[in-house]
């Protein structure tokens, strides 16, 4: 990638819509967003590819279209993880320094972050990354950036998040018969927090609930540090089915239904208003009250919130969280959700928008919770460019659709070591955060 002008692409494949984007730094260091496509998604389902060839067809066309929109060609991305197959332990590490040295330096560190990945876990998952929390040297403890202390004995208290490394790689699958290579992937709940929490908002403690289609993601920060990443397998897709078997009429009619007419707060919705569903196939038309409607998304997102504050709670910061809830994603834009989540959880809550990195040149309609991650996925490969120089892999030329379908290349040919590429990005990135904090 053309490391002086600073693009980025990016590909969030969820369950709902995949979104292919491309953007870079401008002269005032805010993200520029030159192209962005969403595109249906079929073969997806909580996060986790279930049909290849749906998926590489739904990507294809996304990324053929951003390259003409944006008049670019790149040859690799960054891209999203989540699913429900997502999970994270905690544990603890200790380093003792040889008699020789007392000054703990960055190849200390990583030879405790490696140890970690070699902690026992079950057949068919895979350590995606290691997030250290909070390190203690000797007895001094709460140290955030230890290289240069002097000390005996190095410690860390470690987040680890674990995944299938099936799922991992079927997603890489998927963008290499585009003809692409996968950069990294990032966790999704970390990429959506990129995009919309403030740095005060971390400091004091906040969740981030990121609501998909398939999924909500949850992350937890408290003291500028993640403390907790979890992810609930229900989104916006099961609202939209408990409408169609409550109301008895289609699947997309349901969904038009919950975004067009739908509220989270049954008491606030309108008793004397009702909504005219064609019938099938030239039946009756079905009269669907407002309120009803309403008592029917309510009743499955409370079952939602419980799910992120059990998560919350699992977190041990649920007493610090002095910024409350951040809702994002597209199920954030549900009428009424802030104040049900409010009087679900007695937090504060506010809805995320991805507004805090971006160019005021920007495309207009970017800034819409349903693109928090896949703006958060090049804010996260911004980072890693500056920590790892690239090669030159995004051009400014028009792309014509046979030279793209030429470059599809063989999917062996980008596979090499996937997973270790993984971990070497998320250490990369949290091994920059670390540094920063301490400034």
């Amino acid at each position: 990638m053309r490391q002086e002008n600073n693009y980025i692409a990016a590909i969030d494949i969820g369950t709902t819509k995949i979104v292919s984007i491309v953007g870079k730094l401008n002269e005032n260091k805010k993200l520029e967003i030159l192209g962005l496509n969403k595109t249906v998604s079929t073969g997806v389902k909580r996060g986790v590819v279930q049909n290849i060839e749906e998926t590489v067809n739904a990507i294809r066309d996304s990324i053929l279209e951003i390259q003409k929109q944006a008049d670019v060609r790149f040859t690799d991305v960054y891209v999203g993880i989540a699913g429900q197959h997502i999970k994270s332990v905690k544990n603890r590490g200790y380093l003792n320094l040889g008699p020789n040295r007392d000054e703990i330096t960055k190849t200390d560190i990583d030879a405790l972050i490696a140890d970690m990945h070699k902690i026992p876990i079950d057949l068919g998952e895979e350590i995606i990354h290691v997030l250290p929390q909070n390190y203690i040297v000797d007895h001094e403890t709460g140290v955030k950036n230890p290289v240069g202390m002097s000390g005996r004995r190095l410690e860390a208290n470690f987040h680890i998040v674990i995944g299938e490394i099936a799922s991992a790689k079927n997603i890489e699958k998927c963008v290499n018969r585009v003809g692409l290579k996968v950069n990294q992937l990032i966790l999704e709940p970390l990429a959506s927090s990129a995009a919309v929490l403030t740095d005060d908002e971390k400091e004091a403690g906040v969740a981030l609930v990121d609501i998909g289609g398939g999924t909500t993601d949850v992350a937890v920060y408290y003291d500028d540090v993640i403390r907790h990443t979890a992810v609930v397998p229900f989104g916006g897709n099961v609202v939209t089915q408990d409408i169609k078997e409550g109301c008895s009429i289609l699947n997309r009619q349901a969904e038009a239904l919950k975004t067009q007419f739908g509220s989270a707060l049954g008491d606030l919705a309108p008793e004397d208003k009702v909504v005219t569903i064609p019938g099938i196939s030239g039946r009756e038309p079905k009269e669907i009250s407002f309120k009803s409607l309403a008592y029917i998304i309510q009743s499955r997102m409370e079952e939602i919130i419980d799910a992120v504050m059990f998560e919350i709670e699992n977190s041990g910061c649920i007493e610090k969280l002095s910024a409350g809830i951040v809702l994002t994603g597209g199920g954030a834009m549900l009428k009424h959700l802030a104040q049900l989540v409010k009087f679900r959880t007695g937090m504060d809550v506010r809805i995320g928008f991805p507004n805090e990195f971006l160019a005021s040149s920007s495309l207009d309609d970017i800034n819409h919770p349903m693109y928090s991650t896949s703006i958060g996925l090049l804010i996260k490969g911004l980072e890693l460019e500056k920590s790892t120089p690239k090669t030159e892999s995004v051009k400014e030329e028009p792309v014509q659709e046979d030279e793209f379908e030429e470059d599809i290349v063989d999917e062996k040919q980008n596979s090499g070591n996937f997973m270790d590429a993984i971990k070497r990005g998320f250490t990369n990135i949290f091994e920059e955060k670390g540094a920063s904090m301490e400034d």
